[in-house]
């Protein structure tokens, strides 16, 4: 059986598949959480420092690349001494 070339065959349409959202969190998910939520309140004082890649430029100008090592020095020292 043909349809005239006006009419659109006759199409059955399924059901859109139902989806399932699972947002059951586990311990250690609730744990860093709550870690990174007191971090937070905690203030900015317990922020990681990182490198600046402008200071390790210009301390390159400027001190030939010495300054790099005791900048670089500088934070580490500064980050280990928090715990970070």
């Amino acid at each position: 059986m043909t349809t005239p070339p006006d009419q659109h065959p006759d199409q059955t349409y399924r059901q859109p598949p139902t989806i399932i959202i699972n947002n059951t969190t586990t311990t250690s998910t609730t744990t860093s959480a709550a870690a990174s939520a007191a971090a937070f309140a905690g203030g900015a004082s317990l922020r990681r420092r990182r490198q600046s890649l402008w200071a390790h430029f210009w301390l390159l100008m400027f001190t030939a690349g010495i300054g790099n090592f005791f900048y670089a020095a500088h934070v580490s020292r500064w980050n280990r001494d928090r715990g970070l």
